[in-house]
C-alpha cells in the first residue's frame, strides 16, 4: 500500500505493540482436513518483516499470499487459490488466520502439504497454542493498520455486515478493531446470540478462541452424502438436532455458536493485508458476505487509508 499515513498511536494504549511480529522458530502439527478426510501435515515458519502471511502448498510448488483479493470459494469455508494457478488451493485457512489476527503476528509462512488446513478441534485454540510454543518476536519494522474512513455495507437478504470508522480519540489510543455481531438460526440449540468483542491477545485468547464450529445433523448428512465433511465428527464441530447438542461434553460457552463466528470473522477480516482499525457489525454474516465486505472497502478509495505505526513519530 502506497502513501502511508502516520498517526500518533500513544505506546501505553498499544494492544498488539508498535512493530511487525513473526515466530521466534518453525512449528508442525498433523490432522486432517475436515472435507477430504486427508492426513495433513503443516507448518508454520517465521518469515522477513512486510512478507505478510503466505499459504505454500509444499505438494504444488505454489505460494499463494493470504489476502481478500485471493479468497477463490466461500460457500463452506474461506478457500485462497493462486491467481496464476486457480487449481492450487488451500481451504479452512480461517481458524489459523484468526490466531495470527488474535495475537499481532503479522509474517509468516504456512507449509502444507494438501489443500486444507487441518480442522484440529474445530476451533483456534489449538492454533494458539502452536503459536505460544514457537514464541514471536518483534521485528525492525512499523505495522501497516488499515484505517476505516466512513461506513461501508454489503447485504444478502436479511443478513449484512459493515464496516465503520472509530472516532479521533479511539485512533488516537491505539489501533482497533471492536466487533459485534449477531445470529439467528431456526434450531432452537441456536436461536438467536449475539459476541462483541475489542479484539486484543487477551481478549481474543481467553473470549472466542475456543468456540468451535458447528453444523446440523442434517447438513452434515447431506455434506457426506455429496463426498464431503469426511474429516468431521464431534471431535471437530458442534453437530446440533433441533434443540438438542450431540457433543457429548455440551457446550464450551453459553454463546459458542455466536462466538465462532465472531472467530470466523477475525479470520476472515485478516485477509484485509493488514490489522484494521475501525468497528465491524454483523447480523448473520458468513465468509462470503466478510469477504465481500472487504472487496467493497478496498473497492472505495475514500474508505480507508493505509497507516504506519511508529512509536518515533508518536513520541516526537
Amino acid at each position: 500500500m502506497d502513501g502511508l499515513a502516520r498517526l500518533p498511536f500513544a505506546e501505553a494504549g498499544a494492544s498488539f505493540g508498535w512493530r511487525q511480529r513473526t515466530l521466534k522458530t518453525a512449528i508442525d502439527c498433523v490432522g486432517v482436513g475436515v472435507h477430504s478426510g486427508h492426513r495433513v501435515n503443516l507448518t508454520i515458519r517465521p518469515a522477513a518483516a512486510d512478507h505478510g502471511i503466505v499459504f505454500r502448498r509444499t505438494d504444488l510448488g505454489r505460494d499463494i499470499e493470504a489476502r481478500f483479493d485471493n479468497v477463490a470459494d466461500t460457500r463452506l469455508c474461506t478457500v485462497l487459490a493462486d491467481p496464476a494457478m486457480q487449481s492450487a488451493r488451500i481451504g479452512t485457512v480461517e481458524h489459523l488466520m484468526a490466531a495470527f489476527a488474535g495475537l499481532g503476528i503479522d509474517n509468516a509462512l504456512v507449509e502444507v502439504d494438501g489443500a486444507e488446513v487441518p480442522i484440529l478441534d474445530g476451533s483456534a485454540a489449538p492454533f494458539l497454542f502452536l503459536l505460544d510454543c514457537a514464541g514471536s518476536v518483534e521485528q525492525d519494522a512499523p505495522r501497516r493498520v488499515i484505517e476505516i474512513r466512513r461506513p461501508v455495507r454489503v447485504a444478502a437478504g436479511d443478513a449484512w455486515a459493515e464496516l465503520r470508522p472509530l472516532g479521533p480519540a479511539a485512533r488516537a489510543v491505539s489501533p482497533t478493531l471492536e466487533m459485534d455481531l449477531s445470529i439467528d438460526f431456526a434450531a432452537s440449540a441456536i436461536g438467536r446470540q449475539s459476541a462483541s468483542l475489542r479484539l486484543t491477545p487477551d481478549s481474543f485468547r481467553h473470549e472466542i478462541a475456543s468456540a468451535r464450529t458447528f453444523a446440523h445433523v442434517e447438513e452434515v448428512e447431506q455434506l457426506q452424502a455429496a463426498g464431503l465433511a469426511r474429516g468431521g465428527s464431534l471431535d471437530n464441530a458442534i453437530v446440533v438436532d433441533g434443540a438438542n447438542v450431540l457433543n457429548p461434553g455440551g457446550l464450551r460457552m453459553d454463546n459458542e455458536f455466536a462466538s465462532h463466528k465472531l472467530l470466523d470473522a477475525v479470520g476472515d477480516l485478516a485477509l484485509a493485508g493488514g490489522p484494521l482499525h475501525g468497528r465491524f457489525v454483523a447480523h448473520r454474516t458468513g465468509h462470503d458476505l466478510n469477504n465481500r465486505l472487504l472487496r467493497a472497502l478496498f473497492a472505495d478509495a475514500a474508505a480507508w487509508r493505509a497507516v504506519a505505526t511508529d512509536p518515533l513519530v508518536a513520541a516526537a
